[in-house]
């Protein structure tokens, strides 16, 4: 048994069910966080709780000195907020410790209907420094969960300049596009990652196309799958730096892999807390990648090294390299290999050929003597037999590389740990004794997570003539704690004039003890909840109503589409390049042709990178076009005019009116809405607010890892890359053959553009008539001639003199690849990215 005592930093483990919440309680956890099966969490897949669930659940962590939380980190449109307020209500009053959030507006209802109830805001808020935190903490924020981008050193800056608790994900499975910033699922087939129901598009083959030609890269085809994160070697640095809690990945895992990555990671925890360092063995490491691994790497959190994050060559679950295949007898289903890791009779193995990945298992084990064996040890040689017909042999080769990625044994020892009858990991409990010869006994017990009770008994002691009560005495009987989720640490006793104890009544005070103690727990705390206030939020948004003209508006890549541009008659020019130094050209381009021009921030600020907003705000555009919270403040500060953007991932009224109330000028709805969900939005504001792309090639991940320096530079990241992102045009091309055009930013993050446009063009009509205040085009490409013959049409549209299916046959027409309705379609077919 264990004692689990309050440490200086948490540790918090996924709970896709009952059994990964209990996998992750009797292996030390000390929170977990979990879905529920409503709806409106990142991890639709999961088995999830229902809210029928949550007394019970709460009940258990309560007892059991674990905090939970429940994930409400999707988007939410405003016909769901009703449905919200009713889940958010419910997880109050069960007494649950903090819902994860996305969403503005879904923050701003949690904390109007339950102050006391904690808010973390989800990395899918996409907070990542501490002049986003400022910004987002007036949403009533009691933690951030930052980033898996961020480094070591950069979180340290983070927490120095923030009081905020910051959660830092510790292992587990690494999207390669910002969370809450990835629009491939819907971009391609309607599968919101904002919704809960990522496709994983980065798991799939690219080709690399590079000015024009195919790049070989031999086996490397997987340029979007990042290895999975095992961040113990940080764990020391993290606790210095004061991050509030650790986290685990895994909500679609087992409730083994649950157990085995929580226990490795107390373990290291409650070392690095001792010692001051981490050693975790290789019989660990084998263990945890044994339960999911694409292979493990530090992620981000020693910096950026894109080689080392993104190999490139898988994008599966393998578990652990046990060798290579140095000889093959087809006839009895044999390989030879040199093991770099022990094996058992039963376990689980995959060959890797190019051609394909298959596997089974090991059905026998012969020595080089040709003997059988039921195990075999790291650094033999032996024969593996799998079962007849497991394995297609005209596709394995000599030097094929061969995985174990199943150990039964291991499974059967994980699933020992949490299936037990009485608790593993035990609260600590404190114990006060007064006891005083003609006064009652009494006993008041205090748990680490705050609770405490007293008792006493209605008897009153007496003098002992053999037998005074000792502390050894006290200590032997209180202590027998079995089968109750508390076990006793401190033990302190006023013991004055020689009192007897009965047994008997010492026994039955510490029952009632641990009765009253758990009657505590499961009181659970009080709060004032109120709904009245939380349902205000769900009605519309009205206001007197503009009359102005619909603005049209044009974002620019290059400087030739400037020129081109700012020859027609658009409304505002926007800016958004990969070299910011262009920018005093295109401000003189737009004064020249007396254009209002906006610059556009990047989508994602993180420490030491405001610079880049001051360079942008030298240049004195007209406005900024602000693509996270830090840009919003800037312009704030700086009294800057700036139209927020479809980054900051605006899906109904209460997240724009919180953007409004921020001083932006306009509004840009998120992209995650399809077209009856946009015009529910602007049923629920005044339209005037707004910003609203028609024409566009979808952003589908913008991502810290760099493609151009993981396989077209000998360097590692942007200190030594040599810039190849400066000389080439490079796009990816998928396996249904469409090429993606991939681009870089100042900030040397990578963007992959939908290789097709996509036009809002039947729904332009509707938005014209409910007044908005702007429409955007935005171009990637395009020459010249493309960018006006593309405005020309659209400023038609908006004229009424052509109609949506006018501009959207025309357009099919001149462009080589055509355009989709992409997510202004109605609907969708979620499969298509499959």
């Amino acid at each position: 048994m264990t004692t689990k005592f309050s440490p200086s930093i948490e540790l918090l483990s996924p709970a896709g069910d009952w059994e990964c919440a209990l996998a992750a309680i009797e292996n030390g956890a000390d929170a977990v966080y979990f879905g529920l099966d409503c709806g409106f969490n990142a991890r639709h897949r999961a088995k999830n709780f229902g809210l029928q669930d949550l007394p019970a659940l709460c009940q258990m962590l309560r007892r059991r000195g674990v905090r939970g939380y429940a994930t409400l980190n999707t988007l939410v449109f405003p016909s769901e907020m009703d449905s919200m307020v009713d889940v958010v209500h419910q997880i109050a009053a069960s007494g649950l410790d903090a819902v994860l959030v996305q969403d503005f507006g879904v923050a701003r209802l949690v904390h109007e209907l339950c102050p006391e109830l904690e808010i973390h805001a989800s990395t899918q808020m996409s907070l990542t420094s501490a002049e986003t935190i400022s910004v987002a903490r007036e949403l009533g924020l009691s933690r951030v969960v930052l980033a898996r981008e961020l480094s070591v050193k950069e979180v340290s800056k983070i927490a120095s300049a923030t009081d905020m608790p910051l959660e830092v994900f510790i292992h587990g499975a690494l999207c390669v596009a910002y969370s809450g910033q990835c629009l491939t699922s819907e971009s391609l087939g309607g599968r919101s990652a904002n919704r809960g129901q990522c496709a994983q598009a980065c798991r799939l083959p690219y080709e690399l196309i590079c000015d024009g030609e195919d790049r070989e890269l031999g086996e490397v085809q997987y340029l979007l799958s990042p290895q999975d994160l095992a961040g113990y070697a940080s764990i020391p640095d993290l606790i210095q730096a004061g991050v509030a809690s650790l986290k685990i990945e895994g909500r679609l895992k087992t409730p083994e892999y649950v157990a085995n990555i929580t226990r490795h990671y107390r373990d290291a925890i409650d070392e690095a807390l001792k010692t001051g360092v981490v050693t975790v063995g290789e019989e660990a490491k084998r263990e945890m990648e044994l339960s999911f691994s694409r292979g493990f790497s530090p992620g981000w959190l020693e910096g950026n090294n894109h080689k080392r994050l993104v190999k490139g060559l898988d994008s599966a679950k393998h578990g652990i390299l046990l060798g290579t295949v140095t000889e093959i007898n087809q006839a009895r289903q044999q390989i030879r290999v040199v093991l770099a890791a022990p094996v058992a009779l039963g376990d689980g193995l995959a060959v890797q050929s190019f051609e394909a990945t298959q596997g089974g298992r090991i059905y026998e084990i012969l020595d080089e003597r040709g003997c059988d064996c039921r195990e075999a040890t790291t650094g033999t040689t032996v024969w593996i037999t799998f079962g007849r017909e497991d394995i297609d042999w005209s596709v394995v080769k000599i030097d094929d590389s061969i995985y174990k990625n199943d150990d039964p044994q291991l499974n059967r020892r994980l699933r020992q740990s949490f299936d037990v009858s009485d608790p593993v990991q035990r609260q600590a409990l404190n114990l006060s004794v007064v006891a005083r010869v003609g006064e009652p006994l009494r006993l008041t017990g205090k748990v680490a997570n705050g609770g405490s009770v007293s008792i006493e008994t209605s008897e009153i002691l007496s003098l002992a003539r053999k037998r005074p009560a000792t502390m050894e005495l006290l200590r032997e009987k209180l202590g027998r704690l079995g089968g109750t989720p508390f076990e006793l640490n401190e033990l302190e006793a006023d013991l004055q004039g020689a009192p007897m104890i009965p047994m008997a009544m010492l026994n039955q005070c510490r029952r009632d003890l641990v009765e009253a103690l758990l009657s505590q727990c499961d009181r659970g705390p009080k709060r004032d909840l109120h709904l009245e206030k939380a349902r205000s939020l769900l009605k519309p948004i009205i206001e007197q109503e503009s009359q102005s003209d619909v603005l049209l508006t044009v974002l620019c890549r290059s400087l030739a589409q400037v020129e081109a541009v700012c020859a027609t008659d658009v409304d505002v020019v926007y800016a958004d390049f990969h070299d910011i130094r262009q920018y005093a050209e295109v401000v003189e381009i737009a004064r020249r042709h007396d254009k209002r021009i906006g610059l556009a921030s990047v989508r994602i600020q993180k420490p030491g990178e405001m610079g880049l907003l001051k360079v942008i705000a030298r240049h004195q555009p007209d406005l900024m076009l602000a693509r996270n919270l830090a840009a919003m403040q800037f312009c704030r500060s700086e009294a800057v005019p700036f139209v927020a953007d479809f980054s900051l991932n605006v899906a109904n009224h209460r997240s724009a009116e919180w953007i409004k109330e921020l001083g932006a000028t306009r509004v840009t709805a998120s992209y995650d809405l399809n077209r009856p969900q946009l015009l529910e939005l602007l049923d629920s504001l005044p339209p005037a607010w707004m910003e609203l792309v028609i024409h566009q090639y979808m952003p589908m991940f913008h991502m810290e890892h760099c493609v151009y320096c993981a396989v077209m530079s000998p360097g590692t990241n942007k200190t030594n890359c040599g810039r190849p992102c400066d000389h080439h045009v490079v796009q990816l091309r998928d396996r249904v053959g469409a090429e993606h055009p991939l681009v870089a930013d100042v900030a040397c993050r990578n963007t992959l553009f939908n290789a097709t446009a996509q036009s809002g063009a039947e729904m332009v009509s509707d938005l014209v008539q409910l007044r908005v205040a702007a429409c955007r085009i935005e171009l990637l490409n395009e020459n010249p001639s493309q960018v006006q013959s593309t405005i020309s049409i659209y400023r038609d549209l908006l004229a009424g003199r052509v109609s949506g299916r006018d501009v959207w046959r025309r357009l099919q027409a001149d462009n080589r690849i055509g355009v989709t309705r992409g997510t202004l379609e109605t609907r969708r077919n979620p499969l298509a990215i499959l």
